[in-house]
């Protein structure tokens, strides 16, 4: 897995749209959260307002990764799928 992470990552990418079941709300927040610290880094702009729950939800979740190094995220992310993937 860590030789390509990079096209590991892809293919955990696609792999996560094809899951056995739709993961809870959370766990698709964690997920959203790992891609965007892997893809574009720590959070970035300005925190959506109260009003788009969805948004807000989205973007503090990926808030809380700030500093997690982009390789750190592909893997957390990879892991997270590949787990969901064996428990259906």
């Amino acid at each position: 897995m860590d030789m390509h992470p990079q096209t590991d990552f892809e293919s955990a990418v696609a792999r996560a749209k094809n899951l056995p079941r739709r993961p809870d709300n959370a766990t698709l927040l964690r997920l959203y959260a790992l891609y965007k610290q892997a893809s574009e880094g720590d959070a970035a702009g300005a925190r959506p307002g109260i009003a788009d729950f969805v948004a807000r939800a989205k973007w503090d979740a990926w808030a809380t990764l700030a500093g997690m190094p982009s390789a750190q995220a592909m893997r957390d992310y990879i892991a997270l799928v590949d787990a969901l993937q064996h428990a259906a």
